[in-house]
């Protein structure tokens, strides 16, 4: 059993409530005229939370309310949404001036979210600066020179995740790993059905893509938000994923549930997955080792996975009279006892430097190689137009893995869809 960390004192969180309160009490009565249900004496909290995230919100939620007996007239309440429902939820309810007081979420999710209008700026506090230095400046959610969210994690990446049961020893390079991939495949009973896979990875979605068009030297957007999708890059990297099928080291039909299952079961050598995962691989009985996914011995590239925060966001449209408590709610769900506590029994990494720095953090070596990771990927863009690459990328991508496109014509095509949705959302 952990120990019990102590609590953050009263004393430890003001500046920081008193600044978002301050902004809060300023922004807000624009908004006090619309028409939306009386809220005043409720915080809500929408979010889009893995099942142990959940039970360590409300844990400190409970703890936040024994060290702030002045809000115990306000209910804390945390609304669940799927990670597709939610950014239309909090768009629909916020353009109406109701909504959650604080949306909670992946980072890339703010763009579409501020170019809307709908958050509240957090470095436009009053003594915003000195709460913003206390965060790595990667983990600052930042676009058009404005910080739109307080991060409780950073990371949020893709890494390559061993059963050590299967593997001794982890390949560096894909054509180590490649060679090992076909021996680590088996099919015990020859009809043609692996009972072991090599590797398992969701085979789906565009995420799982990305950091292999970094590793043979390319991207999928530039510094001006235009998509960089018809490349040899782009077309290497499908056709080394497509490759993968090919060699049967991999299923032939594998969404994300089917990984997971797969490797939880101790049927698979690896998987490609995040953070999120890690300790449920470990409460099954799995012993995991994380490492960066192998450079591609063509390149001498590492692949480069997408970085990002799970942040915190202030609807611009809640009821002032919650102003001090959401802004005390906030500070506690990103300062650095909660981070730690995520850290310890998630394994994530805080954004937070105090927490960071831990020294049961910098000698663990799963977060050694978590960090490892993450400097070798790139910053997710929280640009709107990152939504048209994805959506863009996700069926040409499909149609690679399924044989039914060829990996050239198909990075010609995902930039062709790309310009056009972009094209549209600027009109």
């Amino acid at each position: 059993m952990e120990p019990r960390r102590a609590p953050l004192s009263p004393s430890r969180a003001p500046a920081a409530a008193l600044a978002v309160a301050a902004l809060l009490s300023a922004l807000l009565p624009a908004a006090g005229g619309c028409s939306r249900s009386d809220r005043s004496r409720t915080v809500v909290v929408w979010e889009q939370m893995d099942p142990q995230e959940q039970v360590l919100f409300d844990e400190h939620v409970a703890q936040f309310r024994a060290n702030h007996p002045e809000f115990a007239g306000f209910s804390i309440e945390r609304v669940h949404y799927r990670v597709e429902d939610l950014q239309t939820q909090f768009q629909t309810a916020a353009l109406a001036f109701g909504g959650p007081n604080l949306v909670y979420g992946p980072s890339d999710k703010i763009g579409p979210y501020s170019i809307m209008g709908l958050l509240m700026p957090i470095d436009a506090l009053p003594g915003g600066a000195s709460e913003l230095a206390r965060f790595q400046p990667e983990a600052l959610p930042t676009l058009n020179g404005r910080v739109w969210g307080l991060p409780d994690q950073v990371g949020n990446h893709l890494t390559l995740v061993a059963n050590r049961a299967l593997v001794d020893s982890i390949a560096t390079d894909t054509d180590t790993w490649l060679r090992q991939l076909r021996e680590l495949t088996v099919d015990r009973d020859g009809d043609g059905k692996p009972e072991q896979y090599g590797l398992v990875f969701n085979l789906l979605e565009p995420f799982w893509l990305v950091p292999w068009v970094g590793g043979f030297g390319g991207g999928v957007m530039d510094d001006q938000a235009r998509p960089t999708l018809d490349t040899p890059a782009m077309a290497q990297a499908l056709g080394f994923l497509s490759g993968l099928k090919q060699a049967r080291v991999v299923p032939l039909e594998c969404d994300y549930p089917l990984a997971d299952t797969i490797f939880k079961e101790g049927r698979a050598a690896y998987i490609i997955n995040g953070p999120w995962s890690w300790q449920g691989y470990r409460e099954v009985g799995i012993e995991v080792a994380l490492a960066p996914l192998p450079m591609v011995s063509g390149t001498g590239t590492w692949p480069a996975p997408f970085t990002s925060a799970k942040c915190y966001s202030i609807n611009r449209y809640l009821d002032p009279a919650t102003a001090t408590c959401t802004a005390a709610l906030l500070s506690w769900l990103t300062g650095p006892e909660v981070q730690l506590d995520l850290a310890r029994k998630l394994g994530v990494q805080p954004g937070d430097l105090t927490a960071a720095a831990a020294p049961e953090l910098q000698s663990d070596p799963a977060m050694i190689a978590s960090r490892d990771q993450i400097a070798k990927g790139r910053l997710m863009p929280i640009v709107p137009e990152m939504r048209a690459v994805w959506d863009a990328m996700r069926p040409f991508y499909q149609s690679v893995m399924n044989g039914e496109l060829e990996p050239a014509a198909a990075a010609a095509a995902m930039q062709a869809r790309a310009v056009e949705t972009i094209e549209v959302m600027h009109e």
